[in-house]
Formats: C-alpha cells, structure tokens, sequence
C-alpha cells in the first residue's frame, strides 16, 4: 500500500513498531458535517467513495442504505484489486467510476483537497462538492452523520444511535475496536511471532467474551440495533472468507460461535444489507492486494458460506426497527 508524502506517491509498507506490531495510522481529515457549521447536511451535495472489500468503508455504506439515503449522497466504488498505484476506479464488475471529479485514482481525490497531502490514501471517502474538498475519511464519524446529521433528509426515520444508549454504544464501539476490527489486521499484518501471538489471544478472548453476551441479549448493547452492532458486522462478515485464513486467525472459525454466527446472520438478512455486501470484491481484494501475505495472488474457491441459513435470534426479547420493513 502506498503513502502521499507532501502530494507525492510513495511506495510504503504499512507501519510497525520496534516489536513487529501492526500500527495503523491515524486518519486525517476529520471535518464534522453538522447544522449551522462550514459543512452542513444538504441533499445532493455530497459523494461517498468506498471499497466492498473494505470493512471500514462498508461501516459507511450500510447506514447510507439502512437510512435510506442513497438519492441524498452519491456512491462510487473502486476495484476490488488494490495495487502498486493504490485504490482506482474501474468499469469491473460492481465497481461505481467516479463520475463527480473522473479521477482514475482515489489519491487524485486526497489531492484535490490537498495539493501536499501525506498520509494514507484510504476509504472512506466522504467529499464536499460545493466546498471541492474533503470533509472525513474516518468511517466511524461518516457512520454517525449519516445516521444522525442527515435524518431530516433520510427515508426512514429510524436511528442507529438512540437516547439512553449513546455513552454505551461508544463505549462499545472503542471496545471492539483494538481486539476484534483491528484485531484482525493486528493478526495478518504482524511482523513477529510474538506480536502475532497477542493479537490473536486477544481477538478471540474478545470473541469469547461477546459469544457470551449474545447467548442473552440480541445486539452488543441488549435489545437495540444500533451502530456498534454494523462496527461489528463488517469484520463478522469477512471473517471465515479471509481473516481465518488470510491473516491467520484460525483458533476457531466464527461459524463455530453459534451466538455470533447466528448474530451475523440476523445483521445480514436485514433489508438491504446484502445488496451492499459483494463477497467476490473481498476476497478479490484480500488474497490479490496482499502479495507478501500471498506472492501467487491466487484467490480460494471456498469456504461456501451460506449467509441466508435460518436463524435464531428472534428467540430473544428486541429487535430490528419496523421502519426496516416499511
């Protein structure tokens, strides 16, 4: 993966500390899209760019569709395949060209806002076409606008991010953050065995521990669908198709969790959430976008995962919005 260092492509591997340990790097443009400020929520004003492959930038994509705001804020998806140039935009199959600013490249879109950009050149994207720049590519923050800045503009009226829970879906949020979102990465991309060791003890002690939870209440935060749950989705989702094997964690595979299987069925037979779900783009970029994880670049046939089974979590007091179903 490459680095922007002063609006100049540089090739960089991803950084490490001094123990071999994977340290990703922070995000930069941290704008907030809020009423009465530089950015406030209008409708057709704003573009998404994002990865099906990537789990950060599907947290952002899911709370467009669950919000029903696919006609206030436009979409574009690079290839799955990630490389020597970085993120791109093809006419592949399930790709959206960007037809805002006809970049070629996703690092053409950080320079547009920033002429001497460094930093990773990462999705999501959430760009400001009055302002010609952009306003956040931290996908947890982008989550939250969506799901809360943007509601008057929204077709359903449903929120992700309800009174009463919102200190314990943050704190929830943060707590899956380290061991089960980064936790994954922290596995694949260790550079030592002893930082590999850690990383994979804490995921699945944390992967134990809500395994428990879910044995009786239905989401993280008890009978509330709310924003931790789609944080903890996107891992859940890509986790048996490539982080058992591609980054090698593989103590257990998640269907061998049935609270956490079954959760993750209930998340994605949720209405539109397989139609922003593309398991050919994660695998196409896990196993291709990785050539020191996988020099022969060849992607897997399996495993067959079916995430249509029945499930059993309307055994459990709560539920989905309504307004879901409307």
């Amino acid at each position: 993966m490459g680095f922007m260092l002063n609006g100049e492509w540089k090739s960089k591997d991803y950084t490490h500390s001094e123990k071999g340990e994977f340290k990703r790097d922070a995000t930069t443009f941290r704008n907030r899209v809020q009423n009465g400020g530089q950015f406030e929520p209008e409708s057709d004003r704003y573009h998404l760019y994002i990865s099906w492959a990537c789990p950060w930038a599907s947290r952002a994509v899911i709370m467009r569709e669950l919000k029903g705001l696919q006609e206030v804020i436009g979409l574009s998806v690079v290839d799955p395949y990630m490389g020597k140039d970085g993120w791109w935009f093809s006419e592949n199959p399930g790709c959206i060209p960007d037809k805002v600013n006809g970049a070629q490249l996703l690092r053409e879109i950080y320079l547009l806002a920033d002429p001497e950009f460094t930093g990773r050149v990462t999705v999501p994207v959430f760009w400001d076409k009055k302002e010609e720049t952009i306003v956040n590519n931290e996908s947890k923050e982008i989550m939250r606008f969506f799901d809360t800045e943007f509601n008057h503009l929204a077709e359903r009226n449903i929120t992700f991010y309800p009174d009463g829970y919102r200190q314990q879906i943050d704190e929830t949020i943060e707590k899956i953050y380290q061991p089960i979102n980064n936790g994954v990465y922290r596995a694949g991309f260790a550079e030592t065995q002893q930082a590999y060791d850690e990383a994979v003890a804490e995921l699945f002690e944390e992967l134990d521990y809500w395994e428990s939870i879910l044995a009786d209440q239905r989401y993280l935060c008890g009978p509330v669908l709310t924003e931790a749950d789609w944080c903890m989705f996107t891992t859940l989702y890509r986790f048996d198709a490539v982080y058992y094997l591609h980054f090698k964690c593989n103590l257990r595979h998640l269907s061998d969790y049935p609270n956490l299987h079954n959760y993750l069925l209930e998340l994605y037979q949720l209405p539109g959430i397989s139609s922003v779900c593309n398991m050919d783009h994660v695998k196409q970029h896990y196993y291709r976008s990785h050539p020191f994880l996988n020099p022969k670049q060849i992607v897997p046939a399996g495993p067959e995962l079916d995430f249509e089974a029945k499930h059993n979590r309307d055994d459990l007091p709560g539920g989905p919005p309504e307004a879901l179903f409307e």
